[in-house]
């Protein structure tokens, strides 16, 4: 199995950006597409982004998009996001994921095999 690591969260004014990174660790990278996904208080779990083994294919959240990029780096085993132009609306738990099942891009949660612990993102108006 692979074990998976956010960084990079934190407290962050409207407008502003942050970038959190995912390192992966245990099997080989490669084998895995990885998807973020986020939970706010009082809401369920929703799909961010998400990319293929290969990083050529990646899917964003229509609520995200414009604004949020995904991108891997397969020599340093980590994925990342990266946020721009961020709003209140996207104070969440960040949570990043493996998928066993490389190529299909999957955005469903019950997809993906392995969770990290999660990344705590708040945007202030």
């Amino acid at each position: 199995q692979v074990q998976v690591v956010e960084s990079g969260g934190g407290l962050v004014q409207a407008g502003g950006s942050l970038r959190l990174s995912c390192a992966a660790s245990g099997r080989t990278f490669t084998n895995y597409d990885m998807g973020w996904f986020r939970q706010a208080p009082g809401k369920e779990r929703e799909v961010v982004a998400t990319i293929t083994w290969s990083g050529y294919i990646t899917y964003y959240a229509d609520s995200v998009k414009g604004r949020f990029t995904i991108s891997r780096d397969n020599a340093k085993n980590t994925v990342y996001l990266q946020m721009n132009g961020l709003k209140p609306e996207d104070t969440a738990v960040y949570y990043c994921a493996a998928d066993r099942q490389r190529g299909l891009l999957h955005t469903n949660g019950y997809d993906y095999d392995y969770w990290g612990q999660g990344a705590q993102v708040t945007v202030s108006s």
